[in-house]
């Protein structure tokens, strides 16, 4: 599977995808039009360590319900992550059974990499 999940009002996601050009063979998912299932979760999950890696922390909404301050397992993590997009660290880019999480340039350079080689 090759697969972005994006958000496409992110000045960060659109930069990122657009260094990844071309991305022939890649299909492009806006979270917040196109509701991730569970099943895509639980597929990213299979991919990578845990529900926390998937976890955005930057996410206004982790400020504003206080999460910081409790203490959230694998359940939460995946629980708030399907209840509201804004959660999931983006972009998430599957290429062919490998994950890229984030937009680090450490990680961008590694996915560039991995698409392109």
């Amino acid at each position: 599977m090759k697969k972005i999940y994006h958000l496409s009002s992110c000045n960060t996601c659109q930069r990122i995808i657009k260094d990844l050009e071309p991305l022939d063979g890649f299909t492009l998912q806006d979270i917040k039009t196109e509701t991730i299932t569970p099943e895509e979760l639980a597929e990213m999950r299979e991919l990578t360590d845990s529900y926390e890696s998937l976890f955005s922390r930057r996410a206004v909404l982790y400020r504003e319900r206080g999460l910081g301050n409790q203490n959230l397992g694998e359940d939460d993590y995946k629980n708030l992550i399907l209840e509201q997009y804004t959660f999931l660290k983006r972009p998430v880019i599957i290429n062919d059974g490998e994950i890229f999480i984030g937009n680090s340039k450490k990680v961008v350079a590694a996915a560039k990499e991995a698409i392109h080689s």
